[in-house]
């Protein structure tokens, strides 16, 4: 359906939980609409920027884009900040003053965890931002409660004026289910009204508003023992109980469905006393909660006994093939061998980069760049760190190679001295939080080399566009950063910044193996787009030749999944020593003739799959 239609109020859909969470916030009347993109989170707003009625844009970071939505939330208008629980870390300098101001019109911070890190690097429970910061959470099981969930956190945020999490998972956020919409309402925005006391958040406002918020949650635990957001599924076997919510409630209704469960949708305040009467009806009480033992550690610390982590793991999703042994065995009940669900065994297959890749020909320089410690960062490119490239040495989180490599360079250990130190960034990450460490490293004088990869996109969430595309959410041209200028203003001189083609490898390896020599700040902007995005121009395919092919397996160090390994031999040298030789194909179907895979091919095995006379390099249009 076309989202400028009309649509009927009890049309049914199978869509998954952030499609339901946009329509919820079409339906709330939600005004402006502001994330940056994360995975599990990121279709959450490429389907809102489908309503014309709601403002949306990628903002640069997930604190912008909170204090986008905190604006437009000050002016009484309702609105919604999406981000993954990483990103929460980024906003949480906003976030956690915007508890003292508490939401004009309706605020709700939707993040999503990546529990079993399938595309994170860790593993965070965003439910301690509602304890840390005085906040409710609201926890849908499926799209359907992630569609009437996210409407109810409108009403509760204007109820109580204070911002509202509504956090969701991986599995919630991805997995599709039919969901009912309700009919829409229309909200029109209060507008601003001067209030200094409230939103001039210095430390004599602030001091004022914390008996508020004191007593702000006071209130909400009492609206938490009564709301329908909470309920019980009566059961006929109570020898056990569970506590539950989000995903793990429907593992444990698969698990034991005769069981009787307190399903938690508003998980906090927690409704603990009317936990302590739920425990009074069963043998024995489980707490499945996905994945810190918060509420296990507050039904304790109220003196309700309960079972948790002392038999639940504290790390990935809670399956109902690991809930089910050990809660089994807590009753007694032995469990046969044929009544296990079996885990399937999965050809393992390591994430790698996409065909044509401009990242690959830079990892490839990268791997032969001798005595240089190099810094990674969050994105595609992390790929880097694994085979054939093997050519990242850290990753912490977004943003942070170029400020560890200035700790690299100023921390440098007497077995270091002599290495030159390397941090590698994309061009998004650049923009989100990368910048300020480029200032860092020259201000300080610090002697880094940057490697700037800007594909113009946001690569490994899908190609969104950036600062870097000259487009914005909704496909509309507008500024386009100049990433060599941008690096001259923070103070890296003109003559130490190149821009190169990352499918000329020659030169980028050039560039790099002189620049990491020069003792001052540098940097290298690659400048070709993601293969995923519009902005990339293929060229014909190539192949392999197979009576050139000598075996040497050069051309497999460039990563190109295209390239195929058909069949191995191994050979004695007249040293007496053993080598195996990989004889190659290409998948012409998949090739985009980058060139890449010539530059190394000793035998020059690798031509034109059709009859051209000449291969060039990928162009941007």
């Amino acid at each position: 359906m076309n989202a400028a239609e009309p649509r009927s109020a009890d049309l049914r859909q199978f869509i998954s939980g952030n499609e339901a969470i946009a329509q919820a916030a079409r339906d709330a009347g939600v005004k402006v609409a502001a994330a940056y993109p994360g995975t599990p989170s990121t279709e959450i707003l490429e389907y809102v920027s489908q309503y014309p009625d709601i403002y949306s844009e990628w903002s640069i970071n997930e604190k912008v884009s909170l204090e986008v939505a905190i604006g437009a939330s000050m002016a009484g208008s309702r609105a919604l900040c999406a981000m993954k629980h990483v990103g929460m870390n980024v906003a949480s300098d906003a976030f956690m003053t915007q508890t003292l101001v508490g939401a004009v019109g309706g605020l709700v911070i939707v993040v999503a965890d990546d529990v079993g890190l399938s595309s994170s690097q860790n593993e965070q429970d965003s439910r301690y931002w509602g304890r840390f910061a005085h906040l409710p959470i609201l926890e849908p099981s499926d799209a359907q409660e992630a569609y009437e969930m996210t409407r109810a956190a409108y009403g509760i945020s204007e109820q109580f004026e204070v911002p509202v999490i509504v956090r969701l998972t991986t599995r919630i956020c991805h997995v599709k289910g039919v969901v009912i919409n309700s009919e829409a309402e229309a909200h029109t925005g209060t507008g601003f009204k001067k209030d200094p006391a409230r939103f001039v958040m210095v430390p004599g406002n602030a001091k004022n508003r914390i008996p508020m918020m004191m007593a702000r949650d006071e209130t909400l635990k009492s609206f938490a023992a009564d709301t329908e957001l909470n309920r019980i599924d009566t059961g006929s076997d109570t020898r056990v109980g569970f506590v539950t919510s989000g995903a793990a409630y429907y593992h444990v209704k698969e698990s034991f469905p005769d069981a009787p469960v307190f399903k938690l949708g508003f998980s906090h305040p927690a409704p603990i006393e009317s936990i302590r009467s739920f425990a009074g009806d069963v043998e024995k009480l489980v707490v499945v909660e996905e994945v810190e033992p918060l509420l296990e550690t507050e039904l304790r610390a109220a003196g309700v006994d309960v079972y948790g982590k002392d038999l639940l793991p504290k790390i990935g999703e809670l399956s109902p093939s690991v809930i089910t042994p050990p809660v089994s065995k807590l009753i007694g009940e032995a469990i046969a061998e044929s009544e296990l669900i079996p885990t399937a065994q999965v050809f393992p297959r390591p994430p790698t980069m996409c065909v044509a890749c401009p990242h690959l020909g830079i990892y490839y320089c990268l791997s032969h760049v001798k005595n240089t410690i190099i810094s990674g960062d969050i994105g595609c490119y992390t790929l880097g760190a694994g085979h054939p490239w093997n050519a990242l040495d850290t990753t912490i989180s977004m943003g942070a190679s170029l400020s560890v490599a200035q700790g690299l360079d100023k921390g440098r250990a007497e077995c270091d001295e002599n290495k030159n130190v390397l941090a590698v960034i994309g061009d998004s990450t650049f923009l989100h939080m990368g910048m300020q460490g480029l200032l860092d490293i020259t201000y300080n004088k610090g002697n880094v080399t940057i490697l700037l990869l800007d594909n113009r996109a946001v690569g490994m969430t899908g190609g969104q566009d950036a600062p870097s595309s000259g487009l914005n959410l909704h496909g509309e041209q507008t500024m386009q950063v100049d990433f060599r200028k941008l690096c001259e203003a923070l103070g890296v001189k003109p003559e130490r910044i190149h821009e190169v083609n990352p499918y000329e490898m020659p030169i980028l390896f050039k560039a790099l193996r002189q620049e990491v020599k020069v003792p001052e700040p540098s940097v290298i902007i690659t400048n070709q787009p993601c293969v995923l995005t519009e902005r990339y121009s293929k060229l014909p395919p190539l192949k392999v030749d197979a009576d050139k092919c000598t075996g040497c397996s050069n051309c497999l160090d460039v990563g190109c999944p295209a390239i195929l390994v058909d069949r191995r031999e191994t050979v004695v040298k007249p040293n007496g020593k053993e080598k195996e030789l990989a004889f190659v194909s290409i998948d012409t179907a998949a090739c985009t003739g980058c060139n890449l895979c010539t530059k190394p091919c000793a035998p020059d095995a690798i031509i034109p799959a059709y009859n051209v006379t000449k291969i060039d390099a990928v162009e941007i249009k």
